[in-house]
C-alpha cells in the first residue's frame, strides 16, 4: 500500500489573481495516475476530524471563531485566504488526511497527504496560506492515543516552521527540525528544537550536505519512532517566494535522502507536501510528483 491524502476540496476557489497556485492539488493526484507512480485505489478520501485531536493542539477560542465563520477581520486577513465555510471544511479534511495517513504509516511505513504542511498555523491563530497545523495536530494525536512515544518533525519547506515550533516549544515528546532561508518569512523566527537557517542563493552541494550530515545524527540522537516529513519543493530557484538556489534534481535527491534514511532504519513517516511557488505550474508539479517518485523507488 502507497496511502494518498486527497479530497477534491483540497482544490479551493480563491479570487481572480490570487498568489497561492491551488491548481496544483487537482493536478499532482491526475500527474501521479497517468504516469503510473499511484493508482486509484492508493488514494484516500478523508472525512472531517473529530474535533478532540485539533483542540489538542489549538486554542477553542480560535476554533470556534472558525467553525462560526466569527473570526476578526484582521485575524482572518493574516491568513491570506478569504474564510468561508468551505475553507474550513478544506482544513479540517487535510488535517484528518494527515492523522489518517499517520495512522496508515504505522502499517505500510508510509503515507502522504497531497495538500498538508500547514506549519504557519499556531495553537492560537493562523496565517500564511495556514489556518490549522495538519503535521502538529496528527503528531499529538499518535503520542495522545499512544501510537508513538517520541516523534521529530522534518521540516524542509523553504520558510521556517514557525507556528509547529510554537506548538511544540515546551513538548519533549516532539522533535521540530527546521532548515530554511535566514531572510525568508517568517521575519521574526520562533525557536524550533533545532533551526538552520540558510543564506540566499544556497544550492544543492551545500544544501544537500547538511541534510545528509545533520538529519542521521538528529536520528541517532532522538531516537524517534515516528517521522513527520514537510517536503515544501519551494527551495526551488525558481519559486517567487523563496530564495535559494536548488534545482529540481537537488529538491528530489533531498526527498531521497529523508526516504532513505527512513526506510532503511523501520521508522513510519507521513509526508505532507507544503509550499510550491514557481511562476510555471508544470515546475511545482514536477517538485511535488518527484517526491512520490523517490518514495515508489525507496518503499
Amino acid at each position: 500500500m502507497f496511502p494518498i491524502a486527497y479530497h477534491p476540496i483540497y482544490k479551493h476557489p480563491l479570487p481572480e489573481g490570487h498568489r497561492f497556485p491551488m491548481v496544483k492539488y487537482e493536478l499532482l493526484p491526475q500527474q501521479l495516475l497517468y504516469e503510473g507512480t499511484a493508482v486509484q485505489a492508493d488514494f484516500f478520501s478523508p472525512g472531517i476530524p473529530d474535533l478532540a485531536p485539533v483542540l489538542a493542539v489549538h486554542d477553542k477560542g480560535y476554533v470556534d471563531d472558525l467553525l462560526n465563520l466569527t473570526l476578526n477581520p484582521r485575524a482572518a486577513r493574516k491568513t491570506g485566504f478569504p474564510l468561508s465555510a468551505a475553507l474550513v471544511e478544506r482544513e479540517l479534511r487535510i488535517a484528518q488526511g494527515t492523522i489518517t495517513g499517520a495512522e496508515m504509516a504505522l502499517q505500510t511505513g508510509i503515507a502522504f497527504n497531497i495538500a498538508g504542511g500547514t506549519h504557519h498555523a499556531y495553537s492560537t491563530h493562523g496565517e500564511a496560506f495556514c489556518l490549522l497545523n495538519d503535521q502538529a495536530i496528527a503528531a499529538r494525536y499518535l503520542l495522545n492515543n499512544n501510537l508513538a512515544k517520541k516523534i521529530l518533525i522534518v521540516d524542509l519547506d523553504v520558510h521556517q516552521g514557525n507556528g509547529t515550533a510554537e506548538i511544540f516549544a515546551n513538548d519533549s515528546g516532539v522533535f521540530t527540525f527546521s532548515v530554511h532561508g535566514q531572510t525568508n518569512y517568517p521575519f521574526k523566527k520562533e525557536t524550533s528544537s533545532l533551526d538552520i537557517a540558510l543564506k540566499d542563493g544556497t544550492g544543492d552541494a551545500e544544501y544537500l550536505a547538511i541534510i545528509e550530515e545533520t538529519l542521521p545524527k538528529l536520528i541517532d540522537a532522538e531516537k524517534p519512532d515516528f517521522i513527520f516529513y514537510l517536503s515544501g519543493v519551494d527551495i526551488l530557484a525558481t519559486d517567487k517566494l523563496g530564495k535559494l538556489g536548488c534545482t529540481l534534481n537537488g529538491c528530489k535527491q533531498r526527498d531521497a535522502l529523508v526516504f532513505n534514511l527512513c526506510h532503511k532504519l523501520g521508522i513510519p513517516v507521513q509526508c505532507s507536501m507544503g509550499g510550491g511557488y514557481s511562476p510555471d505550474i508544470k515546475v511545482i508539479i514536477e517538485a511535488h510528483a518527484n517526491t512520490y517518485r523517490v518514495a515508489r523507488g525507496v518503499y
